[in-house]
């Protein structure tokens, strides 16, 4: 299997034994084809193992940031996996996980935004005199991307327009219902453009923010596109929140980086 990708909160300890093996030689030094340098280091001395070990036991919790559908594949497998050999005594690889670990500061948390084919059958004067319900409208939005949360930038009719959420539309405690991703999706995605599952509507395409606010123009103006809307990236902060309440993050809210280049590291589980 490929990684999963883990952040937990940052720990000095394990920065500084990652900052002492940096400091010597790389066993791999690369630049892959969409210009991602990966450098890699072995650590074989077992002092620094059983330093690292020790300080992982003291990380109250891991986050998993990307792939989850992975580590849920892998639960699975070992499960079944388990249930066979348990006779024999024999735990194999299936019951370990390939993972990678970033402390949540050295994360880069990227916008996911959003295009929508049509206006589920309403003009455009309609469509914004709906959505004024929940958002204040501003035309003339030069900066294209918001420039924070609860802000979003709305590509109409070869304009840009912001797009302010109203005072009390969402619920400020709840972990969940404050996210940019949910009140797009709960006050304008479905109840104004019908979209009630992101997740199988084929209306509506997720755009990964390394591909920027051109891509988003590009769209609209040349792929028959109606609207399109970028968010403000959601925050390390916002994502641990969601997870200490034991909830689950929406469909396409977080686009991280920097990722690992696929088939760097692999796990084998025979």
């Amino acid at each position: 299997t490929g990684p999963v990708f883990i952040s937990y909160r940052e720990r000095p300890g394990i920065n500084t034994i990652v900052d002492h093996v940096t400091f010597g030689m790389p066993e791999y030094d690369f630049t892959s084809d969409d210009g991602v340098t990966h450098t890699v280091w072995i650590i074989s001395d077992s002092r620094h193992i059983e330093e690292i070990k020790k300080e992982f036991l003291a990380v109250d919790a891991l986050y998993i940031a990307d792939g989850h559908h992975r580590a849920a594949a892998a639960a699975a497998i070992a499960r079944t996996r388990r249930a066979k050999e348990s006779a024999r005594g024999f735990a194999g690889e299936y019951e370990s996980v390939l993972a990678v670990f970033f402390p949540d500061t050295q994360l880069r948390v990227m916008d996911y935004n959003r295009a929508v084919k049509d206006l589920n059958g309403l003009t455009p004067d309609q469509f914004i005199d709906k959505i004024g319900s929940a958002f204040i409208v501003s035309k003339d939005f030069s900066d294209r991307s918001p420039n924070q949360l609860h802000d979003f930038g709305m590509y109409l009719g070869g304009q840009w327009h912001k797009l302010t959420v109203k005072e009390g539309v969402y619920d400020k405690n709840d972990p969940v219902a404050s996210l940019d991703a949910a009140i797009l999706q709960e006050h304008l995605l479905y109840p104004v453009l019908g979209i009630k599952d992101p997740r199988v509507d084929d209306r509506i395409k997720f755009i990964g923010g390394i591909r920027g606010m051109d891509e988003l123009e590009k769209l609209v103006n040349q792929d028959g596109f109606a609207v399109a809307f970028s968010l403000y990236p959601t925050t390390m902060e916002q994502i641990i929140n969601v997870a200490d309440a034991g909830a689950i993050m929406p469909p396409k809210s977080t686009w991280f980086e920097p990722k690992l280049r696929s088939g760097l590291f692999t796990h084998r589980l025979d």
